[in-house]
């Protein structure tokens, strides 16, 4: 685990160097706190901290099983979203991620993957490649 924020006792410092380092050898690296920056969302965080490291996509871990036109703990009839683009979801001004990550997204062509947590073995299958949730993408 790497963070921005010094907190030695739990995780190691943020270097780019030094993640990339453990990508390479095969280990999974969590980014925690965020970018250690004020104004900036752990969201857009995560979107630059997929950059840095040239992630194929970002893995958004939720408590709904992906993006509903709305919110669907307070809406019985929202609609979920399979696949949507960065624009739509920007111009429909969709709750998913802050509209920074979603627009940084955008420029860097950064895919998306909204998925449940809460489901036993969503991570297992996103990470494995299986369609699970929603796709924000082109």
């Amino acid at each position: 685990m790497q963070t921005a924020i010094t907190m030695h006792q739990v995780a190691e410092p943020y270097i780019l160097r030094r993640a990339l380092r453990h990508l390479e050898k095969g280990r999974v690296v969590i980014f925690a706190a965020g970018s250690g920056n004020p104004y900036f969302t752990t969201d857009t965080a995560a979107v630059l901290r997929a950059k840095e490291i040239h992630a194929e996509i970002l893995l958004k871990a939720t408590k709904v099983n992906g993006l509903y036109d709305s919110d669907p703990e307070r809406n019985a009839d929202a609609r979920f979203i399979k696949t949507i683009s960065y624009m739509e979801v920007l111009e429909r001004q969709l709750k998913v991620m802050d509209m920074t990550a979603i627009s940084l997204a955008m420029d860097n062509q950064l895919p998306l993957m909204v998925f449940n947590l809460k489901e036993k073995g969503n991570i297992f299958r996103v990470v494995c490649g299986e369609d699970v949730g929603t796709t924000i993408s082109g």
